[in-house]
This record gives structure tokens, sequence and C-alpha cells, in this order.
């Protein structure tokens, strides 16, 4: 089995990788279809008590993980959707991953204002809870303000699904995730379909696979999804997010 090891003191800069320069382009017309982040984000303010000062209640921070396996010889697989979808996000949002935290590639910044974490886990996929467990802790982050971003076996290509809770359903990270959360399983988790191995072959084998060309499009289109309803999260609550990922998604696998 791969072992790394990460230095406990300092902090090592990382250049931010996996620009997915087309998805991004894709979601700026869904930007366009959407309320503003600064409209959204004002409704959010909005409907929070004032605090002692007078002010607008501080808000608490999301911490948003994507799971998936470091190094170049996983990059572009089915097992590391949750690292793509990450990516994503800080590319859209500009803020660079470009800290090494908690066995973490890690970055804050804000969505709206909204103050958000990004984590990418280096710890491998199936000891992920080494990284989530001590970031969730340190920063004191509440479990449903806690979103993991993984693949699904079980949900067709480029499908998602946001749910407020849950098992593992098998998959490793969830399982470790959930070990180092004490066995707590109250947080959100938006998963993303990556489909079912094709004949015989070994599910093992199949989450390392390579993208073709036309699941890569499809795919991005699937990220632009998911960075929309990171933003309805976090500005406007889970309940219109899930309604916007889940809702239509439903009707579409139903036909």
């Amino acid at each position: 089995m791969l072992r790394v090891s990460f230095a406990t003191s300092g902090v090592t800069r990382l250049p931010l990788t996996s620009p997915l320069r087309s998805c991004l382009g894709l979601s700026r017309g869904i930007r366009e279809r959407m309320p503003s982040v600064a409209a959204a984000s004002s409704i959010a303010t909005s409907s929070g008590p004032p605090d002692v000062d007078g002010g607008a209640q501080r808000k608490l921070p999301w911490l948003i993980v994507g799971l998936g396996n470091p190094g170049k010889l996983y990059q572009g697989t089915r097992h590391n959707v949750g690292f793509e979808m990450i990516d994503a996000i800080a590319e859209a949002e500009g803020i660079p991953l470009s800290k090494m935290q908690f066995k973490a590639l890690f970055g804050k910044g804000q969505i709206g204002d909204v103050p958000i974490m990004l984590a990418k886990p280096q710890t491998f996929m199936n000891a992920s809870g080494e990284s989530v467990g001590p970031l969730v802790s340190y920063y004191k982050i509440p479990l449903n303000q806690v979103l993991v971003i993984y693949d699904d076996l079980d949900l067709p290509f480029a499908k998602l699904r946001l749910l407020p809770k849950g098992g593992h359903g098998g998959h490793n990270g969830m399982r470790s995730i959930i070990k180092h959360l004490k066995e707590n399983r109250e947080f959100p988790r938006l998963r993303i379909g990556i489909g079912r191995p094709p004949g015989k072959m070994d599910s093992a084998n199949f989450v390392l696979r390579q993208f073709n060309r036309q699941e890569r499009e499809e795919l991005d289109f699937a990220f632009q999804r998911g960075l929309d309803a990171a933003r309805l999260l976090v500005l406007e609550g889970f309940n219109k997010s899930a309604t916007f990922v889940n809702t239509a998604q439903s009707q579409m696998l139903n036909k």
C-alpha cells in the first residue's frame, strides 16, 4: 500500500491543479440565470438576528471536502471526481488551494459573504478521515456545515444527488470519515455518479479508469451543476440546494 507523510510544522505552498476551464465557462451562463451571489447573500444575511453590536450576525464557516487519491497516476480517474469538484469551486470563487494543512490541500475564501474552507485530503482515499476529522475538530465546524463530495457507483454517470446525512454505502473514503467523526453520520454529502463497471470488470479497477471525451463533456456539465448547488447550499440552505440538484434529476432518472 502506498504511504505518504507530511510535515506537521510550517505551511507548504502548492499550485492549483485541474482548472476545469470548460466547466467554469459553462457555469457563467448558469450564473446569469440564477440570483446573483450578492443578492442571495443579502437575503441570507437579512434573515439572521443582529449580533450584540447591532450588525449582521457573523456567519459560521462551511467546510467543503472533495475525496480522491493524490498524485499524477490518479488524475482524471473516476475515483477523483470529488477532487475535481473542489477544483471547480476553487477556480470559480478565486480560492487558491495553496496550503497543506491536516494532510489536505487547503484553502480559505468566501461564497458571497459566507466563509468557506475547501479541502482535498492527501491521505489516499481509504484514509480520508485522518484529514477530515482533525479539520472539523480544529476549526469547530458544525457537522451540518461539512459537505463531503465523492464518487458513487450506484448513480448513473454524471448524475448528482445531495443528501443531508447517511451511511458510507460501501465507499471506503466515507467509511473512514464516519469513523473519525466518532461514527456520526449527520453531515451532508454530494454524490457524483460514475456509473457501473461494464461486463464483469472489477469495481476497484473501474474506479481508477480515465474518462473518454464524451464522458468528460458530460462530467463538465455535472461540475457546473455541482458548483451552483454549492453556492445555493451555503447562501440559501440545504432545502433549496437539494431541490435544485435532486428534483429535475429524479424526473430524468424515472423516465
